[in-house]
C-alpha cells in the first residue's frame, strides 16, 4: 500500500499561555494554535490537561459556572474545527455520571470524536487531584452527551483508527505508573500516544521526565506527542514550565523552549511506517501481557487530514551509523571495544601463534592494524606477534606505501614488504592476458595474489589472517571474489565505511604520540581507493573509489534505511533528498540509488559465504544472523521504481 507523505504523519504539541478559570478567552487563544498548526500542515494537535479551564483551578473545579463555560468553550472549538483541517485534542473537566472527570476531548471536522477520562489521579504533596475528580475506573457509563451531541464515546479504552493512523490518549499522571494505558494501547495497535499533561518544574525533573517519554516510546515502538501546562498557571505554590516534546522510538525529535512567555507550537513528524516496519521485526512485541487484544478496545474512526508535505521538519543524521555530538567519542569508544574483545574471544579460542594483517595504508586495513594491536595488548600477548605486511602493486603510491611502513614500525609490530608485481606479470603470462589491458582480470589478480600471500604465510606460522573489509564494501560488493573478500576473521565486517574514519580519528584523540597521530591523520585524508591501476604520471592515486561507486555517504545512508527499516526506493530517496539536498540533487542522489540497489542484488553470493566478523550496531549483512537473501533474487521491481523517479525528473 502506498502511504500518504512515505508514512509520515505531521504532529504537534501546542503550549497556549492560559487565564486561570477563564474558558472562553483559553478557547479563543487555543483556537488561535489550531489555525497556526493548520497553516502549518500539522494533521493532528495537542494541548495540554486541562487547557480549556487551566490545570490550576483548585476547589474551582466544584463550582457549577466553571464546568459549564468550560463546556461553552469547546463548543467554541468544535465550531472552529469545520473549517480546519486538522485533529485537535483539548484537555476539559468533564461533569457526568455524579462525578467529574479529567479529560481529553478529540475534536475534528465541527465533531467530538470521543472523550478519554484520566486513569491515575495523583494524591501526594504536589498534587491533589482525587479531591476534585474520579478516576476512569469509576465511569460505569460509555457514551456521554456534550453540547447536546449525544453518543459521545466515553473511556479510557478509546483508540482513534484511520487508514493512516492508529492513536491513543494518555493524560500526565498515566506515564508515571508501572503499566501506563499507554503500553496497552500500543499493544492493541496503537501507533501514536497523545499526552495531555500538567507537569509540574522541580529541579532534575525535567531530565527524568524527558527520560521518562523516550523510554516508554521506545518501549511501545510508538510515536509520543506530550504537552505541559505552561505560562499562566497559578504559581501559589507550584510553576508549570511548558514542556512540550515529541518522541520516536525512544529519539527526542523535538522539545519547546522551557519557561516560555509566550504560547509554543512544536512541530514535527512521526514515521508510522517506520513505526510498523519496527514493530513487525520485533517479535516480542505482539507477545506482551496476556498477549491484549484489539477487541479489548473500542475503535473510532477518523478521517486523518490528507495534507502534504514536501519537506520535514525533524532532523534526518546523513550519517545513521554515527552518532552526532557528545555520543560520538562514547559510540566509538564501544564499537572500538566490541571489534577488541570479539578477536581476542576467536585468538584464545583457536590458540593460534601469530595474526596476519595486510596493510595498505588506507582507512580499513589501519583499523583492523589497531584493533589486532588492541586485542594483543588485552591478551598480553606481545605485538611482534602480529605480521603486517604491505604488498606493493602496480597502483600503490608513496603515500600510502610510506603510511603503511611507518604505521607498522610505530605500533612495534612484525613488519614485512613482499612486492607482489613480478608474481602478478607471471601470472598474466601463465593465462595469457596482455599486462596493458586494465580490465577486471588486472585488478583482480593483484587482489587474489594478496589474499594468497596473507593466507599463506598464516599457514607458515600457525597464524590466522584479519580480514580489513568493512560492511559498505559488502553492501555494494567492492571486494575480489576469494580476494580481499575473504579471510579467517572479519573485524570491520560490521563497520560501514562512514564509521571507519570516526573510529580512526577517536584513535587519534587517545594517543599521546604526536608521529602516530600525524600518521593515522595523514590516512585519514587519503582519497579512498584499492590502489589496483596504475598511478598518474605525478605519483598520486588514479583511481578513486568513490568516483566508480558513488559518495560513500550516500551508499551508507541507504543501506541504514534499507537493512533497519525495509523502505522503498521511494521513501529512501525522500529521505535522502531532504538530508542531502545542499550536497546533491535528485538526479545525482536517485543515480546512486539505482548504482546501490544494482551492486546489492547482484553482489549477494559474496556475503552468502562471507567469513565470520563481528556485530557492532543494530544492523549487519551476516548470512548467519541479520540478512538472509537469496543470491539469485531479482531486483527488477526496485529497479523500476527508481527508474520511473529518474524518468519523472527527465521528461520535465
Amino acid at each position: 500500500m502506498k502511504r500518504l507523505n512515505h508514512g509520515f504523519v505531521k504532529v504537534a504539541a501546542a503550549i497556549p499561555v492560559v487565564t486561570v478559570a477563564d474558558c472562553l478567552t483559553n478557547s479563543q487563544r487555543i483556537i488561535t494554535l489550531m489555525q497556526e498548526a493548520d497553516s502549518a500542515g500539522v494533521q493532528a494537535v495537542c494541548f495540554p490537561e486541562l487547557s480549556i479551564t487551566g490545570y490550576t483551578c483548585a476547589d474551582l473545579f466544584h463550582q457549577t459556572a466553571l464546568i459549564e463555560r468550560a463546556e461553552e468553550a469547546l463548543a467554541h472549538i468544535v465550531a472552529a474545527s469545520k473549517t480546519l483541517d486538522v485533529l485537535t485534542i483539548v484537555g476539559i473537566p468533564v461533569a457526568v455520571d455524579n462525578q467529574l472527570f479529567n479529560c481529553a476531548a478529540v475534536v475534528c471536522s465541527g465533531k467530538v470524536l470521543g472523550v478519554v477520562p484520566k486513569t491515575f489521579l495523583p494524591n501526594h504533596r504536589e498534587f491533589y487531584e482525587v479531591r476534585w475528580f474520579a478516576s476512569a475506573t469509576d465511569a460505569d457509563i460509555k457514551t456521554i452527551c456534550l453540547n447536546g451531541e449525544e453518543d459521545i464515546p466515553f473511556g479510557n479504552d478509546l483508540l482513534f483508527d484511520s487508514t493512516e493512523l492508529c492513536f491513543s490518549i494518555e493524560l500526565c499522571e498515566d506515564l508515571w505508573t508501572p503499566v501506563p494505558p499507554s503500553s496497552l494501547q500500543t499493544l492493541a495497535g496503537a501507533q501514536i500516544v497523545f499526552n495531555l499533561s500538567a507537569s509540574d518544574e522541580l529541579a532534575g525533573k525535567d531530565n527524568y521526565r524527558r527520560q521518562l517519554i523516550e523510554q516508554q516510546s521506545a518501549r511501545c515502538i510508538s510515536g509520543y506527542v506530550y504537552a505541559s501546562a505552561g505560562f499562566g498557571e497559578s504559581s501559589t505554590d507550584l510553576l508549570f514550565a511548558g514542556n512540550g516534546y515529541i518522541a520516536e522510538n525512544g529519539t527526542l525529535l523535538a522539545a519547546t523552549e522551557r519557561f516560555s512567555l509566550d504560547s509554543q507550537l512544536l512541530v514535527s513528524e512521526i514515521d508510522v511506517e517506520r513505526l510498523a516496519n519496527e514493530r513487525q521485526r520485533n517479535h516480542c512485541f505482539m507477545r506482551g501481557p496476556g498477549r491484549i487484544s484489539r477487541q479489548s478496545f473500542r475503535h473510532i474512526p477518523f478521517s486523518l487530514s490528507g495534507k502534504t508535505f514536501p519537506s520535514l521538519t525533524r532532523y534526518i543524521n546523513p550519517k545513521p551509523f554515527v552518532p552526532s555530538g557528545k555520543l560520538l567519542n562514547e559510540r566509538c569508544e564501544e564499537i572500538f571495544n566490541t571489534q577488541v574483545n570479539a578477536l581476542a574471544v576467536r585468538l584464545r579460542a583457536t590458540q593460534v601463534s601469530t595474526v596476519v594483517v595486510g596493510i595498505s595504508g588506507g582507512l580499513d586495513s589501519t583499523l583492523a592494524l589497531l584493533v589486532t594491536v588492541a586485542a594483543f595488548d588485552r591478551l598480553h600477548r606481545p605485538r611482534t606477534e602480529i605480521i603486517g605486511i604491505t604488498m606493493p602493486g602496480f597502483g600503490t603510491t608513496e603515500r600510502t606505501y610510506n603510511n603503511a611502513c611507518r604505521l607498522m614500525q610505530k605500533l612495534g609490530i612484525t613488519a614485512q614488504t613482499i612486492d607482489i608485481t613480478a608474481a602478478c606479470r607471471q601470472h598474466f603470462t601463465d593465462i595469457g592476458h596482455n599486462i596493458d589491458k586494465h580490465d577486471v582480470i588486472f585488478e583482480n589478480t593483484q587482489a587474489r595474489e594478496r589474499t594468497q600471500l596473507l593466507m599463506d604465510i598464516a599457514n607458515q606460522r600457525n597464524g590466522l589472517v584479519v580480514g580489513t573489509g568493512d560492511m559498505s564494501e559488502l553492501a555494494l560488493g567492492w571486494a575480489t571474489y576469494n580476494g580481499d573478500h575473504m579471510s579467517m576473521y572479519g573485524v570491520n565486517a560490521g563497520v560501514p565505511k562512514t564509521l571507519v574514519r570516526h573510529l580512526i580519528e577517536w584513535r587519534i584523540s587517545r594517543s599521546d604520540d604526536g608521529d602516530e597521530q600525524a600518521i593515522l591523520r595523514d590516512i585519514c585524508a587519503t582519497p579512498i581507493s584499492p590502489e589496483l591501476l596504475p598511478a598518474t604520471e605525478k605519483g598520486d592515486i588514479a583511481q578513486r573509489t568513490e568516483e566508480i561507486v558513488g559518495p560513500y555517504i550516500l551508499h551508507d545512508f541507504f543501506l541504514y534505511y534499507l537493512l533497519r527499516f525495509g523502505f522503498s526506493p521511494a521513501k529512501i530517496a525522500f529521505l535522502a533528498t531532504q538530508t542531502f539536498a545542499e550536497s546533491y540533487d535528485r538526479i545525482t542522489i536517485l543515480r546512486c540509488l539505482r548504482e546501490f540497489f544494482h551492486r546489492f542484488f547482484t553482489q549477494q553470493f559474496k556475503r552468502s559465504c562471507m567469513p565470520d566478523g563481528i556485530k557492532v550496531g543494530s544492523v549487519s549483512l551476516s548470512p548467519r544472523s541479520d540478512w538472509r537473501m537469496p543470491s539469485d533474487a531479482s531486483a527488477a521491481q526496485w529497479m523500476d521504481e527508481i527508474d520511473r523517479m529518474l524518468q519523472q525528473i527527465t521528461s520535465v
